[in-house]
């Protein structure tokens, strides 16, 4: 290696020298990487295609000793810092322009205790890792509905899907985390130790440090589940929507269903007629015995007069891949996403007219319906607040061309304006996009002040700031 020149936490440049740059290599037990490496371009590259940066150097860990020898280099040197666990960001955080990137992909351990209903998960897990280890035993921890993202980025902005309703956040899961703050310690956070960095990190996203091992609680569940998509004409829309609102007030916690607005894609068990027209999905999942899901899904399924109903049973580990073809990485991507108490007349009828407009064949827009045992625990409980919000709107842009930057994005913000008047105000961190700064201390309400302190106290220089940050500085000083 020879010096070379990275960018500063404040966006300028520092020079760090061969001797420095030899030394942090023969540290870790990973690689150091830079521009030029076989091994660069791969590292770099991330799910949202919309992110073409080139980090300095990018230190690709394989243990917590690694990631504390590139947090001490950053923080000495004064570097910018961004960490990927999955890369799978919607705001591509993961990787920093000219500054260290600290690459926790090789970190994919999940070790399960059966006896304890215990999983032990490395910051860089996918959710298919840790599904397909959990499931092998027939437990699970509720993680998200995309099985390629990251365990990491998931956990520490909340975590919702399938099986939220029933068992809670993934964040209400977990037990303790090891982490690397930005002075260098490694720290075990839990309810009863470092309870105040525990409590931020539920929720608080990754301004607080690098966690380098999740403990997580497991339920009994599966490996099989009742599950699938009913698939209904676009012009049904508004009244399906109503119906299934109807049906969800008496919903049990079992029952999950979501609803996906788009352009059909080729499915085999459409009519080729209504490939690529307009459709209204009812995706549904119940996380419990076969019979008694036929039972609850009964209301849901007699709404309408679906063009296909494919729920059946299916491995779990399936169905949490099921969506993953419409979501593969090397496509552009742009989120707008509100919360909703309630699913208002108003807010479907704004939603519904978008999807008449849709820019592109992959743009999409859902409502996750959440509550049930996410819905039971106190706003303050945990860094996530947002526990009244019953439904969670995401505006997914998707296309493949750059030309098609400013349709695509102008439509998810047309559509995140139209519909702010029936929205609760918060967000969820994990569906915000890298313009959305100015939304964080709404997304955090009454907690925003306690994140800011503890911010404070663990990150004072905000060392981690790849992030929807917490500017501990400026925010308490305004307050």
């Amino acid at each position: 290696m020879t010096g070379m020149s990275l960018t500063t936490l404040e966006r300028g440049k520092t020079t760090i020298d061969t001797a420095a740059l030899e030394a942090l290599s023969a540290q870790i037990r990973g690689t150091v990487l830079r521009d030029g490496d076989a091994a660069y371009d791969d590292a770099r590259s991330i799910w949202n295609a919309m992110v073409d940066r080139r980090p300095g150097l990018i230190v690709c860990c394989v243990g917590a000793s690694d990631v504390v020898a590139a947090v001490n280099f950053a923080r000495e040197n004064g570097l910018l810092v961004s960490v990927r666990g999955g890369g799978h960001n919607i705001a591509g955080s993961a990787v920093c322009d000219g500054g260290l990137m600290i690459d926790l992909s090789m970190m994919k351990s999940v070790r399960v205790d059966v006896a304890a209903r215990r999983a032990w998960v490395g910051p860089g897990a996918t959710l298919a890792d840790v599904d397909r280890e959990t499931q092998a035993f027939g437990l699970a921890v509720p993680t998200g509905i995309n099985s390629t993202t990251g365990i990491a980025g998931l956990t520490l902005g909340g975590g919702f899907g399938w099986i939220t309703r029933k068992f809670g956040l993934t964040i209400d899961n977990l037990v303790s985390a090891d982490v690397v703050t930005a002075d260098g310690k490694l720290l075990r956070a839990s309810h009863s130790e470092n309870p105040d960095l525990f409590w931020a990190l539920r929720g608080g996203g990754g301004n607080f440090g690098v966690v380098t091992a999740f403990e997580f609680q497991l339920h009994q569940f599966g490996p099989q589940v009742l599950s699938g998509l009913v698939v209904h004409p676009f012009a049904d829309a508004e009244k399906v929507l109503r119906e299934y609102r109807k049906a969800l007030e008496t919903a049990p916690d079992e029952l999950t269903c979501w609803v996906v607005m788009r352009q059909a894609p080729p499915l085999p068990f459409l009519p080729a007629e209504w490939h690529g027209k307009e459709v209204l999905v009812l995706a549904m999942c119940y996380c419990g015995d076969i019979q008694a899901g036929e039972k609850a899904t009964q209301a849901l399924r007699a709404i309408g007069t679906p063009i296909a109903d494919v729920v059946g049973p299916n491995p779990f580990t399936g169905w949490q891949q099921a969506f993953d073809p419409l979501l593969t990485p090397g496509a552009r991507n742009y989120w707008k996403s509100h919360d909703f108490t309630e699913l208002s007349d108003s807010a479907i009828e704004v939603t519904t007219a978008a999807v008449s407009q849709l820019p592109g064949s992959e743009c999409e827009i859902f409502f996750g319906h959440v509550g049930g045992a996410a819905g039971r625990v106190r706003a303050d409980e945990t860094a996530f607040p947002q526990r009244s919000s019953h439904f969670v709107m995401n505006v997914h842009a998707r296309w493949r061309e750059p030309a098609m930057d400013k349709a695509c994005i102008d439509w998810a913000r047309g559509i995140y304006e139209a519909a702010r008047p029936y929205a609760a105000g918060t967000a969820y961190v994990n569906f915000m996009p890298e313009d959305e700064i100015d939304r964080v201390e709404a997304a955090y309400g009454g907690n925003y002040r306690r994140l800011l302190e503890i911010k404070l106290r663990y990150d004072p220089q905000n060392l981690f700031r790849m992030n929807q940050n917490l500017r501990p500085k400026e925010g308490l000083r305004a307050a």
